[in-house]
């Protein structure tokens, strides 16, 4: 199984000063970056093969990495067009995307416990899987997940009325795909790119990609379980206070930095 990790964006609404701005991958929370975090669960998991898709301050995250001294090292792949949306960085990484029989899909940007990670892993068999939270806040900011039957029939921030559906809740950003939904995905995004549609967020192709294939795809529950995705300010201090706290030691990390600084044991 391949992990594709989306952390090339700038993170504008998280406000940061302007001399210390940081992808909001490496954004320490309980001395951890969320980078680290990835990593560790992933490994947690028996996922050791890591592309990371990266653009704003690449640099940062490539030190990160060496930091870390994790092995096998992610792969790093930089997305030039960062700028114009993550459309543009799942196109960066068609050659990961679509060369291994069980892919990851997952935004960089969100704080979790490691059971929605092994929700979205379980079973040897590559498929086709969401996860959905039934508990979420009104608005327009949730990237909605719509059910009908079992069959996935929406995955949109804004839901249009009518619309028929017995269940609802937040997608957690985080997607599995077998080779043939992944090649399917790349060309997909491949059509965004061309009709100059870069700048729309990447979960418009996913959402084609489900509807064109809902029957097949599982949603699995993970209403309860802690995490939050981090946009704002206000994500960072909410996932300080009440994340974090609920969360499990991470594997490897004898003792939660306060700083973040000093080596980690990988």
């Amino acid at each position: 199984m391949r992990a594709l990790i989306l952390a090339a964006g700038r993170g504008l609404r998280l406000q940061q000063p302007q001399d210390r701005q940081l992808p909001k991958c490496l954004l320490p929370l309980g001395g951890v970056t969320l980078l680290e975090r990835h990593l560790r669960l992933l490994r947690a998991v028996g996922v050791e093969e890591v592309v990371i898709g990266v653009g704003f301050r690449h640099e940062l995250i490539e030190a990160e990495i060496a930091r870390l001294r994790w092995h096998p090292r992610p792969e790093i792949i930089r997305n030039p067009d960062f700028e114009q949306g993550s459309v543009s960085t799942v196109h960066a990484l068609a050659a990961p995307l679509t060369s291994a029989p069980d892919v990851l899909l997952m935004d960089a940007d969100v704080l979790y416990d490691i059971r929605m990670l092994e929700a979205l892993t379980e079973g040897k068999e590559p498929c086709n899987r969401l996860l959905i939270d039934h508990e979420f806040e009104p608005g327009d900011e949730p990237v909605k997940v719509c059910v009908r039957r079992g069959i996935v029939v929406e995955l949109r921030k804004r839901v249009e009325p009518g619309l028929a559906y017995d269940a609802i809740g937040e997608s957690v950003g985080f997607f599995r795909l077998t080779a043939g939904a992944a090649r399917r995905l790349a060309e997909l995004v491949a059509g965004y790119v061309m009709r100059g549609a870069s700048h729309a967020p990447h979960e418009e192709p996913v959402r084609d990609l489900i509807l064109e294939h809902s029957r097949g795809f599982e949603v699995r529950d993970v209403t309860g379980l802690p995490w939050i995705e981090i946009d704002y300010a206000a994500d960072v201090a909410r996932a300080t206070r009440s994340i974090l706290p609920l969360l499990d030691p991470l594997p490897g990390i004898e003792l939660v930095r306060a700083t973040g600084s000093g080596p980690s044991r990988a």
